[in-house]
């Protein structure tokens, strides 16, 4: 509650100033939000399982306090980021604002909604929402550069590291309790390993920077709004693809399989 995108290190807020028991708050958060979906098998589970897991390994990250240049800032940049998350979710599942919600987020939960697509499609679509769509957003409005005009793309980078880290477990763990599949799936001719989907999620991470340089360096209002425009087409197009390259198609191909292996192996 209160949190803005603004990062003041003097803030009565945890997460405004970038405390870390903010970052031990998100996770907390997010493992009430997972728990429910593991247990009824929900679609959502599986982007929430790794949202989870990746937040997990970057608190044990800022374990170390010389990892990022600015720490707080990041952990401020962690908190701001779910919440788009969080807020996406709700006004989809919990108001049932659904104009509210951006269009790749839709996709993304009307196919979880219908069971549509496969373990895999699960994965991707939500990760390509928040980065594709999402991450431009925060990163304009939380900025880009620091008080001392040090650009904060080498914080941004370093993110990457324990990106890294943490894909191979991921992909592990989401195979073994919610889809059997989703280890040796193939998207865009790249296999969902860990090199594959490190080297994906990575192009995001850098398109999301640039494009909030765009978003940041627009001169007024209205162009300005071209670039966020851009930016929702681009989440769009990606999510469609997404979704077509991973969905379902009755009567030859269902969840039946992907659901019976969770009703077993969903609290492995």
């Amino acid at each position: 509650p209160g949190l803005t995108a603004e990062y003041d290190p003097s803030s009565s807020n945890l997460c405004s100033r970038g405390d870390t028991r903010c970052v031990d708050a998100v996770i907390t958060e997010m493992r009430q939000r997972f728990n429910p979906l593991a247990k009824s098998c929900n679609h959502n589970a599986v982007f929430a399982l790794t949202y989870l897991r990746t937040t997990e390994e970057y608190r044990r990250t800022i374990n170390d306090p010389t990892f990022f240049k600015d720490t707080p800032f990041v952990n401020h940049e962690d908190a701001v980021f779910a919440s788009y998350y969080f807020e996406a979710y709700d006004n989809w599942y919990k108001r049932t604002r659904h104009g509210r919600v951006a269009p790749a987020w839709q996709i993304a939960f009307a196919a979880a909604d219908r069971n549509g697509v496969s373990g895999t499609g699960s994965l991707l679509l939500g990760m390509s929402a928040h980065i594709n769509r999402d991450l431009p957003f925060v990163l304009a409005a939380i900025g880009l550069v620091g008080p001392e005009g040090h650009n904060r793309k080498q914080d941004h980078d370093k993110v990457n590291e324990f990106l890294n880290r943490v894909t191979q477990p991921v992909i592990e763990e989401t195979t073994r309790r919610f889809d059997p599949r989703i280890s040796d799936a193939s998207i865009k001719a790249t296999t969902a390993d860990e090199t594959g989907l490190f080297q994906l999620v990575a192009g995001w991470r850098e398109r999301a920077w640039r494009n909030a340089e765009r978003l940041v360096a627009a001169r007024t209002s209205q162009e300005r709004q071209l670039v966020a425009d851009s930016i929702e087409q681009a989440a769009l197009l990606d999510a469609r693809y997404l979704e077509a390259e991973t969905a379902y198609h009755p009567p030859l191909t269902s969840s039946s399989a992907r659901d019976a292996h969770c009703a077993v192996n969903w609290n492995d």
